[in-house]
């Protein structure tokens, strides 16, 4: 893991942050079914287990505490055995309950999921619903108000079930104009916090779609494509800075005022039933932007604490170690080209469309994870060549490079567009190619097809020449030249 995303993540334990919102109690009841009943064609469920997690907003808060940051919950919960099973499991936790509200005469949110073996049979949902009455949002205002200063960062998780009323979100947006904080939002009414001042919001794609309701969504050329396309429309709607809007098996796609849309990628898993990743990508994404990452990074860290989740069945926690150990390098990095080889070839085999494409990268900047985001957009599976020392000293002079090759290939495997990275010596990563054949060859819109030597073994190779465009002002020659002449100012 490069020493960038050390930091950011070891700051985590730095943050405080406040989570407002819908709390909720999931119960899961595990047994056997090995006989069907005899009064209905149903399944005979014999219980074995009664497993209590945080949902909603408690879950938000869970995962928060477990990457590291002090938690706060403001929130509401029934004078009931569900509120007292989900403040247990929150105290366990470590999470502040000091401003969680007990009303008499409200059910505590409960989601029920009756799961035979490892199959989901049934969920049934039970709780209050409605709005809390004028006393409990009174209260909620008052605490919000006295709390809100004594944070980095506020999460809302707002599922509609009556904690985050009109004058609790007016409330919220009073306080945010006055004493900004990273305020991030979790609803399905968006809308609704338009003025709130919101630093991002996290809608998928469903969400967005509604939002955008009065628009033409092309879906012929994606998901990725059609949401990209209203990129304006769905922060000017929010009002947001950023929304990162979660696609499910295809990642995610943020957008930011005044910037290219960026994605991140997910990977496939053997079963689609956990519970929370929402939640997950929230919580990271919030302490990421609070800690002062840039958007690209905060992306990157979201994306794969969500995927931990996902590896989990039921309601689940990414922990800090989990994050650190998916953010570690793993198979990305290869030092070998016959394992490269083999893994074309069961790429290949999978009719995976394989993109390739080569570089210095020695200080990697915006213009690179832009390139290397649209890169990866072109196909299924993204292979990244990355000059030696001693090829890039011949390319571009004895003082270059900055960063050593192992230090390149650790910051760009943090790159979730990445699939696979490997080094090379030569001048041009011909026989690389040779090695990938690759069904595109990426090069950036500085050059033209001519000018690559590379471009008639692609093209003998039934590949094709993909060139796109670098983002302007953006490149390590002009930082080095920047950093060059501050020192002189310095030193002068």
């Amino acid at each position: 893991m490069d020493s960038h995303l050390i930091h950011l993540l070891d700051t985590f334990a730095q943050l405080r942050v406040l989570v407002i919102g819908d709390a909720m109690l999931d119960v899961y009841l595990r047994g056997e079914a090995e006989r069907i009943c005899r009064e209905a064609p149903v399944p005979i469920v014999v219980l074995h287990e009664r497993e209590h997690a945080p949902g909603g907003a408690a879950n938000t808060a869970l995962n928060l505490r477990h990457l590291g940051a002090s938690v706060a919950l403001l929130a509401v919960v029934g004078e009931d055995q569900e509120g007292q099973a989900l403040l247990g499991c929150l105290t366990e936790a470590g999470v502040d309950l000091a401003d969680v509200i007990t009303v008499p005469n409200r059910q505590t949110l409960t989601k029920t999921r009756v799961i035979a073996g490892t199959q989901p049979l049934v969920r049934y949902d039970s709780g209050s619903t409605s709005p809390v009455d004028e006393a409990s949002e009174h209260t909620l205002i008052g605490r919000l108000i006295a709390l809100y200063a004594g944070f980095d960062a506020v999460v809302v998780s707002d599922y509609g079930y009556g904690v985050m009323t009109g004058q609790m979100i007016r409330a919220l947006g009073d306080l945010q104009a006055r004493s900004p904080r990273t305020l991030v939002v979790d609803s399905k009414r968006l809308p609704a916090y338009r003025e709130a001042g919101a630093t991002a919001v996290k809608p998928n794609y469903g969400e967005v779609a509604r939002l955008l309701g009065g628009y033409d969504l092309d879906l012929a050329t994606g998901r990725v494509a059609a949401i990209g396309a209203h990129a304006a429309a769905v922060l000017d709607i929010t009002g947001a800075q950023i929304a990162a809007v979660t696609l499910d098996v295809d990642g995610a796609l943020i957008l930011e005022r005044g910037s290219t849309p960026y994605r991140t990628y997910a990977r496939p898993t053997a079963h689609a039933r956990a519970v929370g990743a929402g939640d997950t990508y929230i919580s990271a994404l919030t302490l990421a932007l609070a800690a002062g990452a840039e958007t690209t990074a905060a992306a990157e860290i979201a994306a794969a604490a969500a995927e931990v989740v996902v590896g989990h069945e039921g309601t689940a926690a990414c922990t800090l170690a989990d994050l650190r150990a998916a953010l570690a390098v793993g198979e990305k990095l290869l030092d070998d080209r016959a394992q490269l080889a083999a893994l074309v070839e069961s790429y290949k085999h999978q009719q995976r469309r394989v993109v390739f494409t080569n570089g210095c990268f020695d200080i990697l900047h915006r213009g690179h994870v832009t390139y290397l985001s649209q890169a990866k957009a072109l196909g299924d599976v993204l292979i990244v060549g990355v000059n030696a020392d001693s090829s890039i000293r011949r390319l571009k002079g004895p003082t270059r490079p900055i960063n050593a090759l192992e230090d390149r290939l650790h910051v760009l495997a943090a790159l979730s567009c990445i699939d696979h990275l490997i080094g090379f010596d030569e001048d041009t990563p011909i026989e690389l190619i040779k090695t990938v054949r690759p069904d595109v060859f990426v090069k950036g819109g500085d050059y033209t097809r001519q000018q690559l030597p590379e471009a008639a073994i692609v093209e003998s190779m039934g590949g094709e020449i993909h060139l796109l465009p670098f983002l302007p002002d953006r490149s390590t020659t002009r930082i080095i030249e920047r950093i060059g002449a501050l020192t002189s100012e310095i030193g002068g």
